[in-house]
């Protein structure tokens, strides 16, 4: 990439957003991204790449569908993955509700969506109740 060549496709300034006061090194101990790589994603210098993206979702709580969108890895074509996303948010919350199921301490974090699925997945074998399709 040549110097000043900008890749943004708005994911960089999301970014930015999402981070808020918090600095680039506090992401990076939280994620393991390095800062100057997360400074170049911001300013639109870098496209990031699912496996960062990912990692940004979970740091950031929010969905990975829309980040991969942003970063323009996924066509707007490609709502299933993200309806998927939405019904094991919606499970997670319902457990997370349910007054007869309780666990330990929760996370200082956001949980990845296969955490989620998991937790999920204990509470239909532990109840009977179907969340998940």
């Amino acid at each position: 990439m040549t110097n000043g060549e900008r890749t943004d496709t708005g994911i960089g300034a999301y970014l930015r957003e999402l981070r808020g006061t918090r600095s680039l090194r506090e992401v990076y101990r939280r994620t393991g991204i390095s800062d100057p790589y997360l400074s170049n994603i911001e300013k639109g210098h870098r496209r990031p790449g699912p496996r960062v993206l990912q990692k940004l979702a979970a740091f950031y709580g929010v969905s990975l569908q829309d980040l991969l969108k942003r970063a323009g890895h996924l066509d707007a074509g490609d709502d299933a993955g993200a309806e998927a996303e939405a019904n094991v948010d919606r499970a997670f919350d319902f457990v997370l509700a349910d007054p007869k199921f309780r666990f330990g301490t929760r996370p200082d974090g956001p949980l990845s969506l296969a955490a989620k699925r998991f937790i999920v997945e204990m509470y239909e074998m532990l109840t009977g109740k179907r969340l998940l399709e």
